[in-house]
């Protein structure tokens, strides 16, 4: 027996009124098919007429052009009576250069209008075409297998809901032969492999924890694929059915962030860090995402937090020292970058820990924490060129010159070849040992 669901009551279909389109008359073609110069009156249509039906009838035709001819003076005859009947409702009996004008715009806009119209139609039937043909190949084709469970859902496309299965179809020959299955969803007929169903039963509720593992299922999926809106779209479903979870919340805090909705990813790992306060993780990507979006402040206090909970992790106090610098905490700066130095010291902290010194005014200690960076990265071009720049505004002019080389000697850099030529030109020139005898 086939699984059936819910039966709805049915509406009537309300009938409403088609809306008629205007006709606009074409004045100036009807003009120039009677060969007239506005302004005219009715009495002048009427002449117009006259000669062009001496011109124009059948019975003066030339052999075989009968029916050209009596084509063109039924369009003569019918342009006619409409600008006479124009020139009788006209102001004075007579329509204007001025009235022409304005009617030939309309027409113009009329067609223009009409032609964008059936583009449009023609378009939509266009695509129309290519998604029955992309989605629906078996739709002419009678099933070949008959179906015994009715409805179902896609595993790979949750999201399309439950649909009605209308037929099972094969493709190919012999050890190549694919089973489709052809499902009619709410958003139209697809065309999917028969292994990909799970059909339903409406008679049992469907549990949330099923809905969850479905959904974060696909979404995995979605982000191998490379495609993180979509799994941020089915993570929104996990999370309706389970909003306290934190694996979903993660994993749509970072399926939002990689599809660039900023604020979106900051209000998922605000419901995540409601769920774990007391995990570092959380308040980790709420610092990067707060940053991201700007807000300082509050990548501040998320940074703030997450040394809280890991006190021990020196990344996380580097982040909070870059945040405070930021702020303009120069103190605080210091003291976060300090106790990350203590921690695990990283070419990027120490050179962080520079810049806050060099904003201080204290150039001895900006020395020592570039100094320290070339020691813990002696390959590193710009620990070595912010060394450089540290011992330039000392009075340890040939140190400069000789860590300008070495920076040189790593990476072509124009600014520290530039302070090299300062350099040599502030250098003391010694005297050789001849003139010194």
């Amino acid at each position: 027996m086939e699984d059936s669901p819910p039966s709805a009551p049915r509406r009537r279909a309300r009938r409403y009124p088609q809306t008629v389109m205007p006709t606009v008359f074409d004045v100036e073609q009807a003009i120039l098919l009677l060969e007239l110069d506005p302004p005219f009156d009715k009495r002048t249509v009427q002449l117009a007429r006259r000669r062009m039906a001496k011109r124009w009838h059948p019975d003066i035709a030339p052999a075989g052009r009968q029916h050209e001819h009596q084509r063109h003076l039924q369009a003569i005859n019918e342009a006619a009576d409409q600008l006479e009947q124009i020139a009788e409702t006209s102001r004075g009996g007579k329509v204007s250069r001025n009235a022409v004008r304005v009617a030939a715009a309309a027409a113009r806009k009329r067609r223009a209008e009409e032609g964008a119209r059936a583009y449009a139609a023609q378009q939509r039937a266009s695509e129309e075409a290519q998604e029955q043909a992309r989605h629906d190949p078996f739709g002419s084709r009678v099933p070949d297998h008959s179906v015994v469970h009715r409805y179902a859902r896609c595993l790979s496309y949750p999201e399309w809901g439950v649909g009605s299965v209308t037929g099972i179809y094969f493709s190919g020959d012999g050890d190549d032969t694919q089973q489709w299955a052809r499902v009619r969803f709410q958003h139209g007929v697809r065309t999917i492999p028969a292994g990909s169903l799970q059909f339903v039963d409406f008679s049992k509720p469907d549990p949330a924890a099923d809905r969850v593992e479905r959904f974060m299922t696909a979404a995995r999926h979605a982000l191998a694929e490379g495609d993180p809106r979509l799994a941020a779209q089915r993570l929104i479903y996990a999370r309706d059915a389970d909003p306290r979870n934190p694996v979903v919340l993660r994993q749509l805090t970072v399926a939002f962030w990689q599809a660039g909705n900023l604020p979106a990813a900051g209000r998922a790992v605000r419901d995540w860090t409601r769920m774990e306060p007391e995990r570092p993780t959380p308040h980790r990507f709420a610092a990067r995402i707060y940053e991201d979006m700007r807000a300082f402040d509050l990548a501040r206090d998320a940074a703030l937090r997450e040394t809280a909970c890991a006190p021990n992790d020196g990344s996380a106090w580097e982040r909070l020292g870059r945040l405070r610098m930021r702020l303009g905490d120069r103190d605080g700066a210091r003291q976060a970058l300090e106790r990350a130095r203590a921690i695990a010291p990283t070419v990027e902290g120490l050179l962080d820990l520079a810049l806050v010194h060099q904003l201080s005014g204290d150039v001895g200690a900006e020395v020592t924490a570039c100094e320290a960076a070339t020691l813990l990265a002696p390959d590193s071009p710009v620990a070595w060129s912010r060394y450089a720049h540290a011992l330039a505004r000392t009075d340890r002019v040939t140190d400069a010159i000789e860590a300008c080389e070495h920076a040189l000697g790593l990476r072509r850099d124009p600014e520290v070849l530039s302070l090299l030529g300062v350099l040599r030109e502030l250098a003391p020139r010694a005297l050789p040992a001849e003139s010194a005898a």
